[in-house]
């Protein structure tokens, strides 16, 4: 059985912005535009922390430079 989601992140992947779903050990869910209308449903009233920089973050955004995930946005969904 899967994880449920516990982080959303919004980061730019090559110049467009994506939305990725992690669980609670930072696993890759599921990713899709970040432009979509699902992001702004799970994000209502949340604040995005800017914290995907933090090492805790190195395997799950392997392949993201250092800016790009210093301006990514860390949602806690509530589970």
């Amino acid at each position: 059985m899967q994880q449920p989601a516990k982080y959303l992140v919004v980061i730019d992947a090559a110049g467009g912005m994506v939305a990725r779903m992690f669980d609670a050990q930072r696993r890759l869910l599921a990713e899709f535009d970040a432009s979509s209308s699902e992001v702004a449903v799970m994000t209502q009233g949340l604040q995005p922390a800017r914290d995907a920089a933090d090492p805790v973050w190195n395997d799950a955004l392997r392949g993201h430079n250092r800016q790009e995930r210093e301006q990514a946005e860390v949602f806690t969904l509530d589970v």
